[in-house]
């Protein structure tokens, strides 16, 4: 399959098909892309165009078109649609979709758009995705899903499976459920088609299944599934019933956007925003970390004035700061990356001691190696010893104290239950800016008698 590139050539096209009204010729063009690729296409053109687009394709395909859209553009297009077209774009998703969409609509239409819905079942269940958190397995789950009561014979099962199926995209599994649609386990194809159509489902089904409950966090359940390799997994809510399941198309979403919020905050940008978004906003989610690393310069300034007169005597100092401070930064940024990065991946094991105790031996080598280089350089350009052994030792205490507030700093805001990826970006930066230009004059001061 050749991969969709969006041209300019393209795009001149599809502008001047919709300008000439050209129907019948955009339908066949459209029908030769995936859904994503004209999602991609749509959220080029312009609200007006996106609008004709949607509403010229059958709401089939369109339905999954608007999922894909980038949510500026969907909500500008769900703005130019009626409720009765929303209702019917909402019929044609799965429950789980439909319910990200009725969450971005104007809160004074959405119960006009669920009252337009025909299919009631699907909108009560809509309705019921609601009611969770979107960052939970409730607000990720879908109730489309293929369930079986463990009373029921093989012959039974496959014609209500035949029902349900109708109704669902991609069955990945089939759930087993007592009378009280409590999550009993999983059905295996092949035990079924194997297996005598009078026999009992409760007499051939495997009772363990991974689960997780509405109320389990969207990154644990990214975890579990990861873990385990799962495509699918069954949602229980708090007394064991099976209420819904989380594929991994969602999951792949969910590990998306934390990477994209990481990223962020390792750049040292407050808020989740895109480059599109209004100049305002882009201030007020990079002004904090900014603001701190401003301080955080007149802090170091501050420690420097208390050495005026070392510096004064000694120039060479003031030249290797920027050096030092550079050192401190990027050591405290490797370390704590390292330590967000296990974090986030559930592959950090032991304690934080040992940790600690790893990291510092780690930074005391890097520190040497660099130290001894950094200490003939010296030596070498200016000549003198001492200032040369003064500087070279300051960078290895740099080092590994730089190593140590990057490796603590994340493991500690995880344990106070804070987003460390927080640590990774400018905090860590400036701190160890300080710590370090602190630690490198006081030991020149030592080392040099002033």
């Amino acid at each position: 399959m050749t991969p969709f590139k969006l041209t300019e050539e393209l795009l001149v096209e599809i502008h001047q098909l919709i300008s000439d009204k050209k129907n019948s010729d955009l339908r066949l063009m459209m029908k030769e892309f995936h859904y994503a690729d004209i999602a991609e296409i749509a959220d080029e053109l312009d609200v007006e165009e996106a609008t004709y687009l949607i509403k010229l394709l059958d709401s089939e395909k369109t339905s999954d078109i608007l999922a894909e859209m980038h949510e500026d553009m969907r909500e500008a297009v769900l703005n130019n649609l009626t409720v009765k077209e929303i209702a019917g774009e909402l019929e044609e998703l799965d429950t789980d979709d439909a319910a990200d969409i009725v969450n971005e609509l104007p809160k004074e239409i959405i119960q006009e758009v669920i009252s337009e819905i025909e299919d009631k079942e699907h909108a009560k269940d809509i309705v019921d995705l609601l009611r969770y958190d979107e960052d939970t397995a409730g607000g990720l789950m879908a109730k489309e899903l293929v369930k079986v009561n463990e009373n029921w014979n093989v012959l039974t099962c496959v014609k209500e499976m035949r029902a349900q199926a109708e109704n669902v995209t991609r069955v990945h599994s089939i759930y087993v459920v007592d009378d009280e649609d409590k999550l009993k386990g999983r059905l295996s194809l092949k035990d079924l088609l194997t297996t005598s159509t009078k026999t009992h489902i409760k007499n051939v089904y495997i009772p363990k299944v991974d689960h997780v409950e509405v109320n389990e966090k969207a990154e644990e359940v990214a975890k579990i599934m990861s873990k385990y390799d799962l495509e699918a997994i069954p949602v229980v809510d708090e007394i064991g019933r099976l209420v819904g399941r989380i594929t991994i198309d969602d999951i792949v979403d969910v590990i998306k956007e934390e990477a994209d919020k990481d990223y962020q905050m390792a750049a040292g940008i407050s808020q989740d925003v895109e480059a599109d978004d209004s100049i305002w906003e882009l201030t007020r989610a990079r002004l904090p970390w900014l603001i701190l690393g401003l301080f955080g310069g007149l802090g170091a300034a501050a420690i420097m004035g208390g050495f005026e007169e070392m510096i004064s005597k000694h120039a060479i100092l003031f030249f290797f700061t920027p050096l030092i401070a550079a050192m401190a930064g990027n050591v405290g940024v490797q370390s704590s990356a390292i330590i967000v990065q296990g974090l986030a991946n559930d592959d950090l094991k032991g304690s934080i001691s040992n940790r600690l105790i790893k990291e510092m031996l780690l930074a005391l080598l890097n520190g040497l190696i660099l130290a001894v280089l950094l200490l003939v350089f010296t030596w070498v350009w200016k000549g003198t010893f001492n200032t040369a052994v003064a500087i070279s030792l300051s960078l290895v205490v740099v080092i590994v104290v730089a190593g140590l507030i990057g490796t603590f700093i994340p493991l500690f805001l995880h344990r106070r239950n804070i987003d460390p990826a927080i640590a990774t970006g400018p905090f860590i930066t400036t701190s160890n800016d300080i710590f370090g230009i602190l630690i490198y004059f006081w030991i020149a001061k030592l080392i040099l008698g002033i």
